[in-house]
């Protein structure tokens, strides 16, 4: 292997480990806040049951995220100096805001833990809507780069030189508002389906109407509608997507869908694989002009084939793969909470049998999954740009070499954090059973969350 790719292959193992935490540490907080909203509400005490384990669940997390969030930083500056030349420039707003966002979710998370028993309903919920903003926020600034990335603005770089720098119009560039959507959308998605799959498994294993199978039966149903929710949204938030990828980065667009041929009424193509010498997909199915109409709204919209690009400029075309797997478990994730709707109310079952809790079971996976194939789909399909049309990655790359001990070195801390990560959790809530929280939280004058051991 080259020094670039090695260089690409670290930097994306570690952004794969990170964006697991990152992702599941924007979409929890939500969650929490929809359960703690539920419990002011109807004063159910399961309710705040799960607010409470959520929260720990959500400590623990944000423990490996920021020391991956941590690496990932400094690897962009020694792995990538001539990106980061650019960024320190143009766009230096998203990193410094960052740390801002990052302080008030701390912050407010830890008023939210430590105080949570001893502050008004109202400031409590007001702490987990900072949290939740903060989180947000965090992601959001951060994919704001990646969004400079695709569709650069604010300056111009001529000879070598930058002039006309303007912060904030590289700040606001033309995909801020579509990646910031998807960002947010996506993540409430995998937080939900996440929370979703461990209340499934956690049915599995009691009895129907035990106190602990209630008490996840109510997550379940909190986290499907929410799941089912933000999935939709997420899937009109990628047919606006494509629309700017028609827009911005047509070669793009023509890789994801495969088609080298420049025509109107495009077909859309689901499935296959890209053959590059035949210059076709084989094995896919076609919906004739739906390709047309997801880039522009009609049917004899234009879409540009690959074929009018040097193919030196053409992303790898295993991206067709990853978008089809990102769309297709997305529609997944939308059909399942609408089964168990029908399974619920349409057929009157008032239990889930095991099947269908396997399922569910599933659905956490499968939404992390669609967010590794959307990061990698997003990153790649940009190449062979690190800053589409202005610098490309080959150019900005560190000239160290042998970077394969990091490589191997950093593979190995991953590994290890991850082990880590599911010994303190399985640890944690075996000394701390849902019986016991629940016991807790139904006596008077004894404190929930600061009762762990």
């Amino acid at each position: 292997m080259d020094d670039l790719f090695i260089a690409r292959s670290l930097f994306g193992t570690t952004m794969a480990f990170h964006i697991i935490f990152a992702t599941i540490g924007v979409g929890l907080p939500l969650m929490i806040l929809a359960a703690e909203l539920t419990y002011q509400k109807t004063k159910d005490q399961d309710y705040v049951v799960m607010a409470k384990r959520w929260t720990k669940a959500f400590a623990v997390l944000l423990g490996v995220g920021i020391p991956t969030g941590t690496i990932a930083g400094v690897q962009l500056s020694l792995l990538w100096p001539g990106f980061m030349e650019v960024i320190g420039r143009v766009m230096p707003l998203p990193f410094q805001i960052e740390i801002y966002a990052f302080f008030i979710e701390a912050l407010f998370m830890s008023i939210y833990v430590y105080a949570a028993e001893r502050i008004a309903p109202w400031m409590r919920i007001a702490s987990l809507i900072l949290v939740a903003i903060g989180a947000l926020s965090s992601a959001v600034l951060i994919t704001n780069v990646h969004a400079f990335q695709g569709t650069p603005a604010g300056f111009r770089y001529e000879n070598g030189q930058f002039t006309d720098i303007n912060p904030w119009e590289a700040f606001f560039n033309p995909s801020f508002f579509v990646t910031a959507g998807h960002v947010a959308l996506s993540a409430y998605v995998v937080g939900a389906f996440v929370v979703a799959s461990v209340a499934a498994f956690k049915m599995r294993k009691h009895k129907t109407g035990t106190r602990v199978y209630q008490l996840h039966q109510k997550a379940l149903k909190l986290t499907l509608i929410l799941g089912c929710l933000f999935a939709f949204l997420t899937a009109l938030n990628g047919h606006e997507s494509a629309q700017y990828l028609h827009e911005y980065q047509p070669e793009k667009l023509a890789a994801a869908e495969g088609l080298f041929e420049t025509q109107s009424h495009a077909p859309l193509a689901i499935g296959g694989v890209t053959d590059k010498e035949t210059k076709e997909i084989k094995g896919a199915i076609e919906i004739p002009w739906a390709l047309s109409f997801l880039a522009g709204n009609s049917f004899d919209t234009v879409v540009v084939g690959l074929n009018d690009f040097p193919e030196e400029e053409w992303p790898p075309l295993f991206i067709h793969t990853l978008f089809n797997g990102m769309v297709g478990i997305g529609s997944i994730l939308i059909v399942i909470p609408l089964l168990v709707w029908a399974w619920r109310k349409l057929l009157k079952k008032d239990h889930y049998p095991k099947p269908l809790l396997w399922i569910l079971v599933c659905t956490g996976p499968l939404a992390v999954l669609a967010i590794e194939f959307g990061w990698i789909f997003a990153c790649t399909g940009r190449q062979p740009w690190v800053i589409y049309r202005i610098l490309k990655t080959a150019e900005s790359a560190t000239t160290a070499t042998n970077l394969s001990t990091l490589f191997i070195l950093f593979i190995a801390v991953y590994i290890i954090l991850a082990i880590a990560v599911v010994l303190v959790l399985l640890y944690f809530f075996r000394k701390n059973t849902e019986l016991d929280d629940i016991e807790r939280a139904e006596k008077k004058n004894v404190p929930l969350y600061s009762s762990n051991t």
